[in-house]
């Protein structure tokens, strides 16, 4: 085990404390369950905390907040474990872990949910659209709700409704003090503000309020294929297409050796392909025509966009994520797809090797940008297009291949980026934090930061430190 553990001396008296008033679970390297509960979703990672407190609720979490202000340890907070560079982990020191605090509350009378910092998406999605109702999220339905809204929260529905963090009503949190504060647009306003963008840095929400949308449960949507060869005339066809694209349409393109998946024809499996991945947030009608020319451009080798419930929909890539390969990230936005940026798109996409490496490009706008750069601490409204460029291996073979090959695209890029999504930063240190937010929000976020923790006790997250 990593020498962090055997070098990070607890004060038992207080270790002891805090598990006698602790109504969740405190682990420690010697517990059986601390294998599983010190692993994330990425599998590349390997840290070793010397404590792990598993919060079943917010007086576990101030309690937990008080020991580490105590033992003056490093503290990681973790609700889903999705962070692409790991930053729900620490070596030797507390990881503050909101797994256990599930709870929902969907009023379809006030159109709100409620939701505790350890939902997953796909736990919010089911109890929503059991009302036909949906708070826009992500992608992939064992992400965390609370790590996605704090960056921000793109997916499928932010055209129409905008982000995840566009939705918020209020929250309730607890600061680096160990104090429990509200948060919305008449409370703490400023902190509301923050926390819409600004990630972890100023406190530990443990719960979110929603306003909640329409939806379905029946959408169209779904991926069409075409060989990879062919992607210069799809893409820029699909540029061109898009010109047009009603608000109620988000779409992703996926370049990808095509994987094994039930709807995937034998013949195709390993195959490079391009994908235009779908989902039209509106009535199924209007979807089947708005998507039409698009699936009748030239020779899609599998098409299965179509009529499905929303939830079928929004786990179609869980497959492609799973829990514990290794995965590594390098993001950026761009104004448009050019043709110069769609040359540099197919020539890195053809020098995929891995499988499991598939890269997501999203469609930007709509709703997103219908609110001011200043709204929230969010940044990158307007934003044409997000360029995920991700790799993954299911062990360490191949890996650093695979992650050079991010690095050389991301280069190849970087004449034409315009910004960075908070939510898709790796471990690329403090002057891309500053970037991914601009000076002037920086410097309101530095300032915030010196009023909820001055001492940058929630440190291992994408930092901004005190002013």
């Amino acid at each position: 085990m990593g020498t962090s553990i055997t070098e990070t001396k607890l004060d038992e008296a207080a270790l002891g404390e805090l598990r006698g008033s602790f109504r969740g679970q405190v682990i420690r390297p010697t517990d059986p369950a601390y294998e599983e509960h010190r692993k994330i979703w990425n599998g590349s990672i390997d840290r070793f905390p010397a404590v792990i407190a598993r919060c079943a609720g917010v007086a576990d979490v101030i309690a937990a907040v008080r020991f580490a202000r105590h033992t003056d340890l490093p503290v990681a907070v973790r609700s889903g474990g999705h962070s692409f560079p790991g930053l729900s982990l620490c070596d030797g020191g507390i990881v503050i872990d909101l797994g256990m605090m599930k709870g929902i509350r969907v009023d379809p009378e006030t159109g709100t949910a409620r939701a505790q910092a350890g939902v997953l998406l796909g736990e919010l999605d089911r109890e929503s659209q059991a009302f036909g109702l949906a708070v826009p999220a992500g992608i992939v339905t064992h992400t965390g709700l609370a790590g996605l809204t704090l960056g921000g929260g793109i997916g499928w529905l932010m055209r129409k409704y905008g982000l995840t963090i566009d939705q918020l009503v209020a929250v309730d949190m607890v600061t680096a003090g160990g104090e429990f504060v509200k948060a919305s647009e008449e409370e703490n306003a400023e902190l509301f503000w923050g926390i819409r963008g600004g990630g972890g840095n100023f406190g530990i929400v443990t719960e979110f309020e929603f306003r909640l949308n329409p939806l379905g449960p029946e959408v169209v949507a779904g991926p069409i294929f075409w060989l990879m060869e062919d992607s210069p005339e799809v893409l820029r066809f699909y540029r061109d297409w898009l010109a047009d694209a009603p608000d109620e349409l988000m779409t992703i393109v996926v370049h990808r050796k095509a994987p094994p998946l039930p709807f995937v024809p034998e013949e195709f499996h390993g195959k490079p392909v391009v994908t235009v991945v779908c989902c039209y947030a509106g009535p199924v009608e209007e979807g089947e025509q708005v998507v039409r020319p698009l699936k009748e451009f030239g020779a899609p080798i599998i098409d299965v966009c179509g009529p499905k419930p929303f939830l079928a929909h929004q786990a179609m890539f869980d497959p492609s994520f799973p829990h514990h390969r290794w995965y590594y990230f390098k993001s950026c936005d761009v104004p448009a797809l050019t043709d110069e940026v769609i040359d540099i798109t197919v020539e890195h996409s053809q020098r995929i090797e891995s499988p499991f490496t598939a890269f997501p490009i999203w469609q930007m706008g709509g709703a997103v940008s219908d609110l001011a750069e200043d709204d929230s601490a969010f940044s990158g409204r307007n934003a044409g297009f997000t360029y995920n460029i991700g790799a993954c291996t299911e062990t360490a073979d191949g890996f650093d291949e695979e992650r050079q090959w991010v690095r050389d695209f991301w280069s190849a890029l970087e004449p034409h980026q315009t910004g960075v999504y908070v939510n898709f930063l790796g471990d690329e240190g403090q002057d891309r934090v500053r970037e991914s937010y601009g000076a002037e929000k920086y410097a309101r976020l530095q300032e915030l930061k010196r009023r909820y923790d001055p001492e940058n006790f929630f440190r291992i997250n994408q930092n901004i430190p005190p002013a």
